[in-house]
């Protein structure tokens, strides 16, 4: 569905997309080096990069260069799809990476590349021959792999280690894709077991795991919404050499355990929590894994919860030996609005921010970015508890007051929209806009689902999703994308729900939540010509002064070219979904938007400095690596659903 037309369709249709999205020292580390002259001398060896934070500091391309940036090489997988075939719709969420002298990426359809990083020539490729094809809702995708490299003398002493759609855990040689014989059965190992009874699309990782201690550690999506039964959210940490179980962490307190333990047995884990779909990242001084939790299940009502959401929408630390928990920090409390925390959790130590201790800064869907001490999970500056709308639906048991950060203030808009200040398309539509306003509640940020209808704005696709935040350590830079949607979240009693059928086809969002007293209806906010009703910028990107927690600058991301036919391309930013990559040549660059560029910015100014048209949307975030004396800038172009699906990974570099 390329060009379509800015119509209700084409805003549903993004909507929709947009729904089913969806440590270190205070100079950045020096990149991993390779003796040899010739090779990888600056890698890019995890998925966020050496320090989880989406920063390089590589600076052949820089400022004044930029501009003469060209495709150095391009790779097309094949593994595309617009759902009317085998596989579902196709998302190319994939950021690679580089390492033993190679390129490594997966594809939606679970297939891993290993390319020649200075030609993008194929080495070889390995086809797991996924059966999950289809079914459910949420796009066929793998945002990455992960890699390991141990003795010398062993076999398969370096290996790429990821999951798939299957629900498997593979470990592959990473010289020659053979799977690695000692690990798992034949290279594989089952995730579903010990997993409750469940369809297939219910359960898989779409994450890379992440390597730690010699272990590699693994969530999973768990399908929204429902039923209260869900797949257990569990986080299970393997032996990177057998496959073996080394420990596994269940997301309730010990509390919940005590009091449901006559539901389940020793070995099996429980059911509903919340679960783990996000990037996690690791600190290896510390010995920590962090994780992004999501929501129990269902995600709009929590009535009858007792508790499972303790560490529902946090940031955990787990010691990465015995998965034994350290801390959490709960970013929303009782959470009914599908705020989980989907970003990566971001690594920094920087002098001048938080008394220069080690730091995370965790981006959430609501907008707000929590500074927090890695040793501890307290925050580093003050989190306020403010008190949020109540009144929920008969059952639900309401948190009174929710976390604000301060440090920096919230970047999403947190006030109730309202009759004054709803748009539409440059005041075409207002008017719908503002009948709209008028038949549902709109108290601003964490007003609750309700039986009349609710404006949920952020959305609970954010604010800020899983392409996170990229920080540059050296200057104290924090680079935020964010999306600015609304959506209208109502509650059906069950035996109003269970009188007619639901199908649950978009444009209207119907969920089951089976065993609650409810089922639910999302649906978009938006006016009669189709256009969000919510105030400009639709999608907006911003640098943050980390030392002071000052907004450096803000700017629309994206215009509405391949939304709307020519004259209609209008500056407005768009809804986003992907993540940015700041660099020490003094650049920030981001595709994730509608209008299929690659853009670079001047991270002191937000002046746009280049823009590269693509073939597809560039729904992913762009990586770095160093080759041969080269400097290379890779992003994967494959659509997410709103547009044309593609399966292209394409370099650039300078002349």
């Amino acid at each position: 569905m390329n060009h379509m037309t800015l119509n209700t369709q084409a805003l549903l249709t993004l909507l929709l997309c947009c729904l089913l999205s969806g440590c270190w020292a205070s100079t950045s580390p020096e990149p991993a080096a390779h003796s040899a002259a010739e090779g990888l001398t600056a890698e890019w060896p995890t998925y966020g990069g050496p320090g989880s934070d989406r920063f390089s500091p590589l600076n052949e391309i820089n400022i004044e260069n930029v501009q003469d940036l060209e495709i150095a090489w391009r790779h097309d997988s094949g593994d595309k799809s617009d759902g009317s075939g085998d596989w579902s719709f196709t998302s190319l969420q994939v950021t690679p990476i580089a390492v033993n002298d190679t390129l490594y990426y997966c594809t939606p359809f679970g297939r891993v590349f290993a390319l020649n990083p200075a030609t993008g020539e194929e080495r070889w490729v390995f086809d797991p021959e996924i059966k999950n094809t289809s079914g459910g809702y949420y796009p066929a995708l793998c945002r990455g792999v992960s890699y390991w490299e141990g003795d010398a003398q062993d076999s398969c002493d370096k290996r790429i280690v990821y999951g798939t759609r299957d629900a498997e855990l593979i470990a592959l040689d990473a010289d020659t894709g053979q799977p690695c014989p000692g690990f798992g059965k034949a290279g594989r190992v089952a995730l579903r077991e010990g997993i409750s009874e469940h369809e297939t699309w219910e359960y898989y990782p779409t994450s890379p795991p992440v390597i730690i201690d010699d272990k590699a550690v693994i969530g999973a999506l768990v399908v929204d919404n429902l039923r209260t039964g869900a797949p257990s959210g569990v986080v299970r940490a393997f032996d990177i050499r057998t496959g073996e179980l080394a420990w596994a962490w269940d997301p309730v307190s010990e509390d919940y355990k005590a009091r449901h333990q006559d539901q389940h047995g020793a070995t099996r884990y429980h059911q509903g929590t919340p679960n783990v779909w996000a990037p996690m990242s690791a600190d290896h001084d510390l010995n920590l894994v962090l994780i992004p939790t999501g929501n129990p299940s269902p995600d709009l009502y929590g009535g009858e919860r007792d508790g499972i959401d303790e560490y529902g929408s946090s940031v955990v630390a787990l010691d990465a030996r015995s998965g034994r928990y350290r801390w959490h920090f709960q970013t929303v409390h009782h959470d009914v609005w599908d705020f989980d925390v989907a970003a990566q959790p971001t690594l920094f130590q920087i002098p001048g921010v938080g008394q220069g201790r080690r730091g995370i800064a965790q981006g959430t869907k609501t907008g707000m970015v929590f500074l927090l001490d890695r040793e501890t999970g307290k925050p580093l500056y003050p989190v306020e508890e403010r008190p949020v709308p109540q009144n929920g639906v008969p059952g639900e048991k309401l948190s009174p007051t929710q976390p604000f950060a301060t440090h920096p203030a919230p970047l999403h808009f947190t006030a109730p929209l309202t009759e004054e200040n709803v748009e539409g398309l440059f005041g075409f539509g207002k008017s719908a806009c503002q009948e709209l306003i008028r038949q549902y509640r709109s108290e601003g940020i964490f007003t609750p689902p309700s039986l009349e209808g609710s404006v949920l704005y952020p959305a609970n696709m954010g604010g800020i999703n899983w392409g996170s935040v990229a920080i540059n350590p050296g200057n104290g830079l924090m680079f935020v994308n964010q999306m600015h949607f609304a959506t209208v979240v109502q509650l059906i009693p069950r035996q109003e729900y269970d009188a007619e059928p639901r199908d649950g086809v978009y444009p209207l969002e119907y969920f089951e939540m089976k065993g609650t007293p409810y089922g639910a209806l999302r649906t978009p906010l938006v006016s009669n010509w189709g256009a969000p009703c919510v105030p400009k910028p639709w999608g907006s990107f911003t640098a943050v002064d980390l030392k002071s927690g000052e907004i450096k600058w803000r700017i629309p991301l994206g215009t509405t070219r391949d939304l709307a036919p020519f004259p209609l391309w209008f500056n407005t930013g768009v809804p986003n979904v992907g993540g940015a990559l700041a660099t020490a040549g003094d650049l920030v660059f981001i595709g994730a938007t509608t209008d299929r560029y690659l853009r670079a910015f001047d991270q002191h100014t937000g002046e746009e400095v280049w823009r590269q048209s693509l073939p597809f949307t560039a729904n992913a975030t762009p990586m770095t690596y160093q080759i041969n004396g080269r400097q290379y800038l890779v992003v994967a172009a494959g659509g997410h659903g709103w547009s044309e699906p593609g399966d292209a990974l394409i370099a650039f570099a300078l002349p």
